[in-house]
């Protein structure tokens, strides 16, 4: 998984990541409108598709975080199809799997190449995966995708010949086909980096391919490769002559020769530029809709509506209770609150989501109670017995007087001990459907007599704190999703890198004493386990609808609203198969420039 404006966690377009729900936290720009830096280059067939922030990082086993630029430049063996939701051949043409179901057997297609001509071959697979995601000593998120059974022990990968290679699994693993969408990274380029080690010990990989790495040394086995990158202004893609795909008259793929993504200071001013004729697509937000809708004909583009996004979006409480340096991470007086289940299902009944839907998002969007995908075969719906939240305050005060909490004479929350009910509720600054939310989860809390402290902070600053100090109250937050729940297990599981509301340190981190597991917390992820470990589909739906009934139960995250996945998109483009899962060009290859 991915968080958006993001921390580390869904899809990238390989995994889930935190959201921002579409939107992420606004950087300056210093450059200017897309269509005065067309030079004679750009005068091919090319996309102009803004971010909102720089790259951090071209590595991609070290990044964690949306925009990355690995969607347009790398691939793994498998692909998911976003309109079918089917695993299907990317750099392999085909698998078996052995009787047992532990091993999987991979060709991979003949005449594969790196973006500099050099062959791929079955050794590029064995180095990305024994010497970068199972190496421990390469602090990746990906490993806790390919972590199995209780042991949480690794595959083995091995060489069979120079186009087959084969994975073991400990035991039997129903989502490993969809896990190998990782991209397969360049052995020639990178193998020496991991063996070579700075004076503390560490692999110089770990400062390897920065954004500060001339683009020409990036090598790559995607459609694109880097042509330039200026920090906080662009970042511009060409082809990648190498790139295998063919049509089915054998033309090389894609069609699309050029790339363009401006960096653009905030989504108002993406708006406007799409709006203007330098943008060729635009994410539409619910503030943006109504506009866009009236201009589709006159401006020659498509809003493109692809159902309830995938990604999450919630409120989350710090039920760390342990200590750093001998200091409490959480207000031992907070935690004692946040850490209430009646607390935080006050607060969930609190919520007018409703509201929230019709206001911030004019309409465009549902109410969201499950930390899986309602596109998932894996969703537990309400109707099946998924617990729901819908908004009683009352409901909300007589929880909180269950839990030993009263109210004063002006109707303010205190608890047992008399202390008034007041925490700071963090969110990224910038964005604006986000801060809404947040103006709103403040006015709604505070009729049931909490003080909250509405807090935006700047994207860095804020996941410092969520991922590296951990001294923070409350946060409203997104991750990104996908069809199969196994890639959030580094969410649920209590040691996985994304387990935000009780976060363990990470490799390098400070270490904390007093870190405690609730039973439920250690229940969802047993189940993860379970789940992954059972072949028959219909038996894993039945695992995840209990992880999904405890989530519910317990609300480690409360989430809010899922908006509509929207797009619009210039009608220049032939061959668009949107889709929440994958937008509007994840089929880029075939994708044609028609006027």
């Amino acid at each position: 998984m991915i968080l958006t404006n993001k921390l580390s966690t869904c899809i990238k377009p390989f995994w889930l990541v935190i959201t921002v729900i579409a939107l992420i936290a606004a950087v300056t720009i210093t450059g200017c409108h897309p269509s005065k830096f067309k030079t004679k280059s750009a005068q091919v067939p090319q996309l102009v598709n803004s971010i909102l922030s720089d790259p951090k990082t071209f590595n991609y086993a070290l990044s964690s975080e949306v925009p990355n630029i690995f969607s347009l430049t790398y691939e793994g063996l498998t692909i998911q199809n976003p309109m079918t939701g089917e695993i299907e051949p990317d750099l392999a043409e085909s698998w078996e799997t052995t009787d047992d179901n532990l091993g999987f057997i991979f060709t991979l297609r003949a005449g594969l190449k790196w973006s500099d001509g050099k062959p791929l071959t079955v050794d590029d697979v064995i180095f990305t995966y024994n010497d970068i995601y199972l190496n421990e000593e390469i602090p990746t998120d990906t490993r806790d995708i390919l972590r199995i059974g209780e042991s949480r022990a690794l595959p083995r990968v091995e060489k069979i010949d120079n186009r087959r290679v084969k994975f073991t699994t400990p035991e039997p693993f129903a989502p490993f086909l969809g896990s190998l969408q990782i991209p397969i990274l360049p052995a020639h380029s990178l193998e020496e980096s991991v063996k070579i080690k700075d004076k503390e010990g560490k692999p110089i990989f770990l400062t390897k391919w920065g954004v500060d790495t001339p683009v020409n040394e990036i090598i790559v086995n995607g459609p694109y490769k880097l042509e330039r990158y200026d920090t906080s202004q662009r970042v511009i893609f060409q082809l990648n002559p190498y790139y295998w795909r063919k049509s089915p008259l054998g033309e090389s793929q894609p069609y699309i020769e050029r790339v363009v993504w401006p960096i653009v200071e905030s989504t108002d001013t993406g708006l406007l530029q799409f709006r203007s004729g330098g943008l060729d697509v635009v994410g539409v937000t619910p503030d943006y809709f109504s506009l866009l809708k009236r201009q589709e004909k006159q401006g020659n583009f498509t809003i493109y509506n692809g159902g309830p996004a995938t990604g999450t979006s919630f409120v989350l409480f710090n039920l760390n209770k342990g200590k750093r340096d001998g200091k409490p991470l959480v207000d031992p007086v907070k935690s004692r609150w946040f850490n209430t289940v009646e607390f935080r299902q006050a607060v969930a009944y609190a919520i007018d989501r409703q509201t929230m839907i019709n206001n911030t998002f004019r309409g465009l969007g549902q109410t969201q109670d499950s930390p899986i995908t309602v596109q998932s075969p894996f969703y537990l719906s309400p109707e099946e017995g998924l617990k729901t939240y819908d908004y009683n305050p009352e409901k909300a005060k007589e929880l909180l007087r269950k839990a030993g909490f009263k109210y004063n004479a002006q109707g303010k929350l205190l608890d047992g001990e008399g202390n008034r009910v007041r925490f700071t509720l963090l969110t990224n600054a910038g964005n604006r459907i986000r801060e809404a939310m947040g103006a709103q989860i403040k006015q709604d809390l505070g009729k049931i007599g909490m003080q909250v402290d509405f807090t935006p902070l700047a994207w860095n600053t804020y996941t410092d704190k969520l991922a590296n100090t951990l001294d923070w109250d409350a946060s409203l937050l997104g991750l990104t999703g996908g069809l199969e729940p196994n890639n959030g297990a580094n969410v649920w599981s209590p040691e996985g890198g994304l387990h935000m509301f009780n976060q363990k340190p990470q490799a390098g981190q400070k270490p904390i004493t007093g870190w405690e597991v609730a039973p439920w917390e250690a229940r969802i992820g047993e189940l993860y386990i379970q789940a992954a470990q059972e072949l028959d589909p219909a038996k894993r739906k039945v695992i995840y609808a209990e992880t999904q009934k405890i989530t519910q139960e317990n609300l480690p995250f409360i989430y809010l609203v899922n908006p509509y996945s929207l797009s619009a998109v210039r009608n220049k483009f032939a061959g668009i198969q949107y889709s929440a899962l994958g937008g509007a060009f994840w089929n880029i290859y075939e994708i044609k420039i028609i006027n």
